[in-house]
């Protein structure tokens, strides 16, 4: 006769099972058995409840177990939260979501609402994001790192198929030649590009029973394939550039490599479009703009070949060894020069499957640098004097140089803009072996003088050397009309570069 205490106390108690059925053990994230076990707990409980539900009278009501269920549902999600934080393992989150929707769609058979489930699965579905692109990131890093950095060769017909299957290039060119042949790019293409294959098929697997639209699908793979190129492939590319032993045969690999992989992009479009059968018109597709990695690693690799070629200039100018009180040149340019103009040759060799702005740019950038070494070795101060026979000597180097730069090392210079690099030095050189003055100084400031690139400044730096050393070489300087007569030129000389100076 004491119903109503009995249904009380049935309530209390089972309230406080549901308290201890819901406390997830501490190790639970560890393995995908402690969640389940906690699952089965929740499902058990509410599954007696909605059959004492359906078989009894008023001992529970459905305001009760909604009641139960939105306390129940809070918990399991902030564990949940809490739980799969922990979780490193991409293969266990996706194991996890599994158990969460078969976990859903029980309990929604019995009638409890699990909206709030499939939201809180978006959440984890970020934290899966997260996990494959630190995965990853460790599969480039192998790729990159065990790359051979050189075009890969083909022997046959089937291994050319192979490759063509596994990367998408076509070339009529290379199809038409006899084996063996080379493909333009390293080994790391074909495998980059299928890891984002593999990639973009390990998202879908997280966005399969989630009920969701195929435009949601679409972009949620389209977002994070993003992410994987734009900032974990952009920063492995990125690293690769910037190690301290790469050289340039790499650098101008890496550069073919990203521009094969840049055109491949759309291919990555096509492919996720097949998978999603979302066509690309649709409103709100994402677009991949993965191909930003690309050419930001390319711009990246030049910037270091550029930086690589100056310092190799640097190393072989470290070598001059210049007389600089020489009284008559040597016979032929020096050692070092000639060394670093073989240098040159050959490293412009290696650049012609480059695009043609990069070729350029390096080659226009390693002369002007050269110039400007070639000009401060001439005016550095340690120099104090020179003589007109190192001068000469020093000419012979320069005439190398634009040799050099005349010989066409790198296809497609208009005329003679190489050459220009040098323009500068020649000019300089010119005016002091030709003893020039009167020209130099009748013309200067007009447009079309013959100096034009002469500053004044310099000038008067390399004649105050040569001034120095008319003195000192000749004890008797005094008695010889000629010397005294040089010295009082280059005095006037010396006094009118001052004025244009000032």
């Amino acid at each position: 006769g004491a119903r109503e205490t009995f249904e009380n106390y049935y309530r209390k108690q089972r309230r406080k099972q549901a308290r201890l059925v819901l406390q997830p053990p501490s190790n639970m994230h560890e393995t995908l058995d402690g969640y389940r076990k906690y699952f089965n707990q929740i499902v058990g409980f509410f599954v007696v409840e909605d059959h004492i539900l359906h078989t009894t009278q008023g001992l529970v009501n459905r305001a009760y177990i909604d009641e139960l269920w939105e306390m129940a549902l809070s918990k399991t999600i902030a564990a949940l939260r809490t739980h799969s934080s922990y979780c490193s393992d991409p293969s266990l989150v996706l194991d996890l979501k599994n158990l969460i929707v078969l976990f859903a769609d029980t309990l929604q058979g019995y009638g409890f609402p699990v909206n709030q489930l499939f939201d809180m699965l978006l959440e984890v579905q970020d934290q899966y994001s997260e996990t494959l692109l630190k995965k990853w990131s460790g599969v480039f890093r192998n790729i990159l790192d065990s790359d051979n950095y050189s075009p890969i060769p083909v022997t046959n017909e089937d291994v050319y198929k192979k490759i063509v299957g596994q990367f998408p290039f076509q070339d009529a060119e290379l199809e038409k030649q006899p084996f063996p042949k080379k493909f333009p790019f390293s080994e790391f293409v074909p495998k980059v590009y299928n890891q984002i294959k593999e990639f973009i098929y390990a998202c879908l697997k997280f966005s399969e029973d989630l009920h969701l639209s195929s435009t949601e699908v679409d972009d949620m793979i389209r977002k994070s394939t993003n992410l994987l190129l734009t900032r974990t492939l952009s920063n492995c590319l990125q690293n690769v550039i910037k190690r301290k032993n790469v050289g340039l045969t790499e650098l101008v690999q890496i550069i073919i490599n990203t521009t094969h992989l840049e055109k491949s992009c759309k291919f990555l479009e096509e492919f996720i479009t097949n998978i999603t059968n979302v066509l690309p018109e649709t409103v709100h597709t994402t677009k991949l703009y993965g191909t930003t990695t690309f050419k930001d690693a390319r711009h990246a690799a030049e910037e270091e070949i550029y930086t690589n070629l100056n310092q190799k200039i640097d190393q072989f100018l470290q070598l001059a060894d210049y007389d600089w009180m020489a009284m008559e040149p040597g016979s032929r340019a020096s050692d070092y020069l000639v060394d670093l103009i073989g240098f040159l040759r050959s490293t412009f060799a290696v650049f012609t499957h480059l695009p043609g702005k990069v070729a350029q740019t390096a080659c226009m950038s390693a002369c002007k640098h050269l110039s400007t070494s070639l000009m401060q070795l001439l005016l550095e101060a340690e120099v104090r004097q020179l003589t007109l026979g190192a001068l000469q000597q020093f000419n012979l180097d320069v005439e190398e140089c634009e040799q050099f730069a005349r010989s066409g090392p790198v296809p497609g210079f208009q005329g003679d803009t190489l050459q220009l690099a040098f323009i500068d030095l020649r000019q300089l050189l010119d005016l002091f072996i030709q003893w020039d003055w009167s020209t130099y100084l009748a013309d200067y400031g007009q447009p079309t003088c013959k100096y034009l690139r002469v500053n004044p400044t310099t000038a008067l730096v390399l004649l105050e050397k040569m001034r120095d050393t008319s003195r000192k070489n000749n004890v008797f300087a005094q008695f010889r009309k000629n010397e005294r007569d040089k010295q009082k030129l280059i005095d006037t000389v010396a006094k009118q570069l001052r004025s244009l100076i000032n």
